[in-house]
């Protein structure tokens, strides 16, 4: 699985980083950026709660 940002819609609110902090960061204009290519298994259940926790729906992960 890889993550994914869709940074048109990224509003900067961070709650992926807050719930995927090894998976989203910001990057130095405040969107969010994947910090990892490929998902580890620990990485999938915080990356799906980002997934549904964004508010502007701007995460994504594709298989």
């Amino acid at each position: 699985m890889r993550p994914g940002i869709h940074r048109r819609l990224c509003e900067s609110n961070a709650v992926c980083v807050a719930l995927a902090p090894d998976v989203f960061d910001l990057d130095e204009d405040g969107i969010a950026v994947p910090l990892v290519a490929e998902l580890d298994e620990s990485q999938e259940d915080p990356t799906r709660m980002a997934v549904d926790g964004c508010p502007r729906a701007a995460v994504f992960v594709r298989r």
